[in-house]
């Protein structure tokens, strides 16, 4: 295991003790999230009573292997916990861009749904602007998606139509494709939140602002929890 797992894992393992018996708790997706449902597994298996939220169909298949009990938001309006990564962590404010996993839409329903949202995650993902290393993953319906791209680019973004590992289009649980857009360091993520929102064929996208509750940082000196400023 290389460094920037062992902190992905000390992350993950620190997160994971904050939930309770008779839970219910939102399940990441993506490689870090992962991490932490395979902790949950082994709490469960511990004795540990928790219903899950699954934000993809590969966690939930995860969950079920593992032997968490899993729901839907239409059974549990509410979530006490979620528990997700995230490609970028703003400084400050623990703004993010999300969405590199592909199940960005589920995951801010389901981050929406919760009480609080624990952000985990290895300290290269901290940045003092969103943007810097990654693009913004915008969701868009599969008709007319080249008209969604050109207003994308519209708006300054550098766009790319996400293929799968098979190079064919990606398409994400909800049927759609992602439109990944650089846009470079952004300086104000919120009047670019709106820009995205309105754009018509766009589902959703992934700046997830000011949604975070705290993030739990894994680094050479250990784990630091992180609050909005």
């Amino acid at each position: 295991m290389d460094s920037l797992e062992q902190f992905k894992k000390a992350a993950a393992e620190a997160a994971v003790q904050l939930v309770e018996s008779g839970m219910i708790v939102g399940l990441g997706t993506g490689s870090t999230a992962k991490l932490a449902v395979e902790a949950l597994g082994r709490r469960v298996k511990d004795g540990l009573r928790i219903v899950g939220i699954p934000t993809s169909e590969h966690t939930a298949q995860q969950a079920r292997d593992l032997g968490i009990s899993i729901s839907s938001l239409a059974e549990h309006a509410e979530i006490d916990l979620t528990i997700d990564g995230a490609d970028e962590i703003q400084r400050g404010s623990l703004s993010l861009i999300k969405g590199r996993g592909g199940a960005l839409l589920r995951e801010k329903v389901v981050a929406s749904a919760s009480r609080r949202l624990i952000i985990i995650a290895d300290d290269t993902k901290l940045v003092d602007r969103l943007g810097s290393h990654f693009a913004v993953p915008v969701e868009v319906v599969q008709f007319g998606w080249q008209s969604a791209e050109r207003k994308l680019q519209k708006l300054g973004a550098r766009t790319l139509l996400r293929k799968g590992g098979d190079q064919k289009t990606f398409v994400t649980d909800g049927g759609n494709f992602i439109v990944d857009c650089s846009f470079g360091p952004i300086e104000e993520p919120r009047a670019l939140d709106q820009q995205l929102n309105s754009v018509v064929g766009v589902v959703e996208h992934g700046l997830f602002l000011k949604m975070s509750s705290q993030a739990i940082v894994g680094g050479p000196q250990g784990v630091r929890v992180l609050v909005p400023e």
